[in-house]
């Protein structure tokens, strides 16, 4: 995603853990050890740019990877949470496909349907193995920090993280969907705390810090960093929302216009209920699941709510922020630097 580089020592202990979750799943029979399979593909590949952020921070402020060996297993664990949330939001949105190919809960309709299940047994079986794949791959996180060689001191700042992140991250997904469901449309300052609470702690703002824990940084620029690191992730998710709205199927990984078909309530929907153009902006949204005509026409009454520029306008005033903290005196050079380079990798993320 942005410009960190991949470390193979990484995906080493990424790799290393899926391998662990495989052989203990085949060890308790052949449904279970196709579970385990399933759940390393769906964990193995990607840009990992969550481990590389752990990585990044701890260089930035001058940390030694020969005096701290379990810098690779904390990174390792970002990963592996990152999954666990992905294979449970695929369940809470009733998707079974992934960038085009079966996810875990495809796989498994898939495989209950060749032992005979009708539709709704399939779905029930597809669900539980994704809830059970992704219960797999937190406890699993947990342990990479649990088990890591820190000092005391250290594991205890890490669990924190790690605890944190897990609750605020279930928070915001839990927010997300009661935003979609309410009959009554939620605040536009609601909107915005479930966009950051979904995605900023745990993607950027626990991955920076544990990178500077392992450092050995200071209270101070701990701070600092969850200040900007926070302000990172909802600049993410906001462009996250443009992509769901606008992004190429390439960006998104499915269909373009996939928030638009679902009716998702993002703070773009929510900054064009501020317009004058929300009446039509409402009525396209309302049929944009019809298909591809029907998106674009919601697009284009986006496009002219003015919501998509005023997004924009909040992202670039965010990453601003970002980039005027960066030059803090608690933080040292490298860690501004670090800082800096990933607002510009969100900036250009936007369609």
């Amino acid at each position: 995603m942005m410009t960190l580089s991949p470390d193979p020592r990484i995906d080493a202990a990424i790799d290393s853990s899926l391998d662990r979750i495989v052989l203990r799943a085949q060890r308790l029979g052949p449904g279970f050890g196709a579970l385990g399979e399933a759940l390393a593909r769906a964990a193995r590949g990607g840009k990992r740019f969550r481990p590389a952020l752990v990585a990044a921070s701890f260089t930035a402020f001058d940390g030694d990877p020969a005096t701290t060996p379990g810098l690779y297993p904390v990174a390792a664990a970002f990963e592996l949470l990152h999954a666990a949330f992905v294979v449970h939001d695929d369940v809470i949105d009733h998707d079974v496909e992934r960038r085009g190919v079966p996810n875990i809960a495809g796989e498994f309709r898939d495989r209950a349907r060749l032992q005979g299940a009708d539709a709704s047994g399939a779905a029930v079986l597809g669900d539980a193995a994704a809830i059970l794949a992704g219960d797999l791959l937190l406890h699993e996180a947990l342990g990479l920090v649990a088990f890591a060689d820190v000092d005391p001191v250290a594991r205890e700042q890490l669990q924190a993280l790690v605890d944190e992140a897990v609750y605020v991250s279930a928070a915001g997904e839990l927010a997300d969907v009661e935003n979609a469901v309410a009959a009554e449309q939620a605040s536009r300052e609601d909107i915005l705390d479930a966009a950051f609470n979904k995605t900023a702690v745990y993607s950027f703002q626990a991955p920076l810090q544990a990178g500077a824990v392992l450092a050995g940084a200071n209270d101070e620029a701990r701070g600092v960093l969850a200040g900007a690191g926070g302000r990172l992730g909802l600049a993410f998710q906001l462009v996250d929302d443009l992509i769901g709205a606008f992004g190429s199927a390439e960006q998104a990984g499915r269909e373009t216009g996939g928030d638009l078909r679902e009716s998702k309530r993002t703070p773009l929907v929510a900054l064009a209920r501020d317009s004058d153009s929300w009446p039509r902006v409402n009525e396209a949204l309302a049929v944009a699941h019809t298909g591809p005509i029907a998106v674009r026409e919601a697009q284009v009454a986006l496009l002219e709510s003015g919501a998509p520029v005023r997004l924009r306008g909040l992202i670039a005033d965010t990453l601003d922020e970002v980039r005027t903290v960066s030059r803090e005196p608690a933080l040292p050079a490298a860690a501004g630097a670090l800082l800096r380079d990933l607002a510009e990798g969100v900036e250009g993320r936007m369609p």
